[in-house]
């Protein structure tokens, strides 16, 4: 193997003459010589190569013919033996010549028959491809009349799986090639009409869905507000029979039983509604392969009728269109809830809630905008309760309504406001048109209505008619505004969602703003600004007060009755209205407006008492004229205020007036226009006093008065007019100057008031001559201890 690269180097680097031996090696070796021949070639001697290679011609011809010469004599005995075959080959072959003449001979008629044979094979092929043929033509034929009869009765779903059996197993293997290209023609167009039938009948859907959504909504909400009142009922009962249970009545046994035992009378409404075409329709256009056209196609087309859907009447107010267009929206929205989820995946759940997304917004807005436009609280509550139903329909149907509920819950105050003005408008005409006399009621059925209903009585039983009731025909028409303004606002809080959560405390929290913005003022406004006088004055504190009791006793529990809270949470302690204490005081300022009005007609009366002689010459036998009058005029104002007023407004009345009068006697002494009186003027007031002590004590004990614990009598409001006529007539009036006789006796006094007084006390009569006249010792001594009283209230000043 070394040896090979140096023969190679030694032609590549020899001359002439080693070109000779390198190429014999390499031909011997079975080498490649395409590098010597190159290298002759690039040297440009191919002469050398084609000497070289004679050479080496000759050589291997010396060689072939010596290896001839040896092998001759066994190359000489093979040529015999092959000639030796040669000549039975040729015998051989003669033969078989014979014999194939001999059988050609004898087969002749065999041929003929069997040439036949052949051609009957052949015709019996071709007569057998052709009924193979025909029956495969008429097969498709009778398949592509199967189409056309399925097609002319509707029933595309077999002509698809028909025209899939043509188009899969025999379209390629149809013989004929019209037929084949006819059919191949037909295929398309026969898909592309029943494509075009389907959706016809699709739209026809649409349209006839549209027109019907709106009694698919109606009906589907009119069984949510079936509902409802069912539960309302079975509350109401559950109420009542825990109230039952609380009292221990003894019938509350057998209304458990009736509880438990009542049965669903009303059978729920089923919604049905043909859905056939879109599910045919969908499943077509999935067995043409185009089902994903077909989801665009329906979604596309039901936005589109929901925006026309959410398109609001500008023909007719909203009040009017509310509950059409409400209803229309939710049977729509039914509608893709039951496409959701009966038709297969033609909807997904991400496009009905982007959907639904779309058209709540749409729908809040416009609840927005209708709420501000509206002023009248019942037309806001129509709309909400119609809005609250739509809200509590669709959620059955899993949509998420909470944005419904926080438009009511915005609109809440509005409507309360409405509420409100209405009512205010109700109670000032109710107040203003009042003729503030009691209201006499005739029958028991009157009595019921309007003392029984709002739990206004004072006894348990029936009273005797006609039967007088201690408040004016004002108070049960408030109560009914009062009772409606709570039914309303239970209404509007109820169903948003669900009742709200601390129902009852929003129902006090507005219940309080209508009896002290608007009941209250509207009694304030009557008070401050009406012309009437003490009987009118007197009922409307009468009614002020009957008002106050209502608070707890009819209108709170009016309220937690209608938002199913139990009496004994609404009867807990510091659980009442802020209301009671603004109308206690606004009781107070009746009351005062009554004692002022008592007041100016006694300023009246006791007007009279400037005409009074107050230095007449003898002792008066009877009271002076005024005091007569005073006397009448205060027990009429006590008997009408004993029947109407509650005693504590009654005692704060008389004392009122009592004191007022005793007041009224003591400016008369201290008037400047009386300059003079004497002991007789002053035993004339005496007698006033004492008749009006009597009837002073008289009616503290007669009215009950006496039994409510109050500190001062009625004689107590007498005492200072009382202690100056017993010092005008003591015969020793210098005693008021002892500390001690002045506590006890005189305590009530003033001492200025006091010096003023005996300043113009004159014991004797103002006459010509009088000095002269026999006066007793016993004068005499009152005089004489007057003028020191005078003197020491001089000093003491």
């Amino acid at each position: 193997m070394p040896a090979q690269p140096k023969k190679r180097a030694v032609v590549e680097n020899a001359g002439d003459n080693a070109i000779g031996p390198g190429l014999a090696a390499a031909l011997a070796n079975g080498e490649d010589v395409g590098p010597i021949v190159r290298h002759v070639f690039e040297s440009g001697k191919p002469e050398v190569l084609l000497h070289h290679l004679r050479n080496i011609v000759k050589n291997k011809e010396t060689e072939i013919e010596e290896l001839c010469k040896l092998h001759y004599e066994e190359f000489i005995l093979a040529v015999d033996e092959l000639k030796g075959v040669l000549v039975d080959a040729d015998h051989l072959k003669s033969q078989l010549v014979s014999e194939n003449s001999k059988l050609e001979d004898a087969n002749v008629g065999l041929l003929s028959r069997v040439e036949e044979m052949i051609e009957l094979r052949a015709v019996n092929t071709n007569v057998a491809g052709a009924i193979l043929a025909l029956k495969v033509c008429v097969h498709v034929t009778s398949l592509c009349l199967s189409c056309n009869r399925e097609i002319s009765e509707g029933r595309f779903y077999p002509t698809l799986k028909t025209l899939e059996l043509i188009e899969k197993d025999f379209l390629h293997s149809i013989p004929v090639k019209t037929l084949r290209r006819v059919i191949s023609k037909q295929l398309p167009a026969i898909k592309l009409h029943i494509e075009k039938r389907v959706c016809e009948e699709f739209n026809d859907w649409l349209v006839h869905i549209r027109s019907t959504a709106r009694e698919i909504g109606q009906l589907s909400i009119r069984q949510t507000a079936t509902s409802r009142q069912r539960d309302e009922e079975m509350r109401a009962l559950q109420r009542e029979a825990e109230e039952q249970s609380r009292t221990g009545s003894t019938a509350f046994n057998e209304y458990v039983y009736s509880l438990d035992s009542t049965e669903q009378a009303e059978e729920d409404l089923v919604l049905e509604f043909n859905l056939t075409s879109v599910h045919r329709a969908y499943h077509i256009y999935s067995c043409l392969g185009i089902g994903e056209k077909f989801r665009d196609y329906y979604h596309k087309n039901r936005l589109m009728q929901l925006n026309l859907d959410l398109q609001v009447s500008t023909m007719q107010p909203f009040l009017e269109s509310h509950q059409p267009f409400l209803a229309q929206i939710a049977g729509f929205f039914i509608v893709e809830d039951r496409v959701l989820r009966t038709a297969g995946g033609l909807l997904t759940e991400d496009q009905v809630e982007s959907t639904w997304d779309t058209a709540i917004a749409k729908i809040t807005a416009i609840l927005e905008d209708q709420f501000t436009r509206l002023d009248t609280a019942s037309h806001l509550l129509l709309i909400k309760d119609y809005v609250s139903l739509l809200g509590v329909t669709l959620k059955r149907y899993r949509y998420r309504v909470s944005p419904l509920m926080d438009i009511l819950d915005k609109s809440r105050d509005k409507y309360h406001e409405l509420l409100l003005t209405e009512c205010r408008k109700q109670i000032t005409d109710i107040l203003t048109n009042d003729s503030y006399e009691q209201m006499v009621l005739k029958k028991e059925y009157e009595y019921n209505m309007n003392v029984v209903s709002f739990n206004l009585q004072d006894i348990d039983m029936i009273p005797d008619f006609p039967y007088v009731v201690p408040f004016s025909s004002s108070v049960p028409d408030v109560c009914r505004v009062v009772r409606s303004f709570i039914e309303d606002s239970v209404s509007y809080l109820s169903y948003g969602g669900g009742f709200i959560v601390n129902s009852y405390e929003v129902v006090k929290k507005y219940l309080d703003k209508l009896l002290i913005e608007v009941l209250n003022n509207s009694l304030l406004n009557i008070i401050h600004g009406g012309a009437f006088g003490v009987p009118q004055a007197m009922q409307i504190g009468s009614n002020i007060s009957v008002f106050g009791r209502a608070c707890d006793s009819f209108f709170l529990w009016q309220a937690g009755k209608l938002c199913g809270i139990p009496k004994r949470i609404v009867e807990r302690p510091h659980s009442g209205l802020t209301a009671k204490a603004v109308l206690k005081a606004s009781q107070n300022v009746a009351y005062n407006k009554l004692l002022y009005l008592v007041n100016d007609k006694l300023d009246s009366i006791m007007g009279q008492m400037s005409s009074i002689n107050w230095t007449v010459e003898e002792e008066p036998e009877h009271a002076n004229d005024y005091m007569n009058e005073v006397l009448v005029y205060l027990d009429s104002v006590v008997s009408t205020a004993q029947q109407i007023l509650p005693l504590d407004a009654l005692y704060k009345i008389t004392i009122g007036a009592l004191s007022h009068v005793s007041d009224s006697i003591m400016m008369a002494f201290l008037n400047d226009s009386l300059k003079r009186f004497n002991v007789n003027a002053v035993a004339g007031i005496d007698i006033d006093l004492k008749l009006l002590e009597s009837f002073s004590e008289e009616r503290y004990h007669s009215t009950g008065v006496s039994e409510i614990g109050k500190e001062a009598t009625f004689m107590d409001c007498l005492v200072e007019v009382r202690q100056l006529v017993n010092l005008l007539l003591s015969n020793q009036p210098e005693n008021f100057i002892n500390p001690v006789i002045r506590v006890k006796n005189y305590g009530a006094l003033d001492l200025k008031k006091v010096a003023i007084i005996c300043d113009k006390y004159k014991d004797a009569p103002d006459r010509l001559f009088g000095s002269l006249s026999n006066r007793n010792t016993k004068q005499s001594a009152r005089k004489k201890s007057m003028d020191v009283l005078k003197r020491r209230l001089k000093d003491m000043s």
